[in-house]
């Protein structure tokens, strides 16, 4: 029988600032505002002979790294139904209910999501962790939880099992 545990990595250091706006509806939006943002992982893995799961100061400079590209930026959701995001030079004009923001591109990232909001940023940094094959190639992971919070309080979590068959 395969011995399991839980890594829970929750480290001061797992954090980035960002501003944002959450889109409602087609006619509601937050104002523009900031958070600094804090990211956790639980991975729960097999025991290997020598006591350990896997090298998790690795995982933690992944998740470091992560946090390093979001921060200091305007995010904006490029998958959104209801803004238009256009190229206009050094800027990105955002078109929502009427209304035409303009944002410099050197301080703004278009994230591949609907939203920006805990939930869909959660999934985004559990997606960019699983393109590093440590991650996903490793039969011995059995999943990967990773959790964005906005405050104290109030985290979203997104959930990865791996469908690999451990031999």
């Amino acid at each position: 029988m395969e011995k399991l545990t839980t890594i829970d990595i929750t480290k001061e250091a797992l954090h980035f600032s960002a501003a944002h706006f959450t889109i409602f509806s087609a006619t509601e939006r937050e104002r523009l505002h900031g958070h600094n943002f804090f990211v956790s992982a639980a991975v729960t893995a097999v025991v290997q002979p020598d006591g350990m799961c896997f090298n998790y100061s690795q995982l933690k400079d992944s998740l470091r790294e992560l946090c390093v590209k979001l921060d200091e930026y305007l995010l904006l959701a490029k998958d959104s139904p209801y803004q238009q995001i256009s190229d206009d030079g050094d800027n990105y004009k955002v078109r929502f209910n009427n209304e035409e923001m303009t944002f410099l591109k050197a301080d703004t990232l278009l994230l591949p999501v609907t939203n920006i909001t805990i939930e869909e940023l959660s999934h985004y940094l559990l997606q960019k962790l699983l393109e590093d094959s440590r991650y996903h190639n490793n039969k011995d992971i059995k999943e990967i939880t990773l959790r964005v919070a906005s405050g104290p309080g109030q985290w979203g979590t997104a959930l990865w099992r791996n469908d690999l068959v451990s031999s």
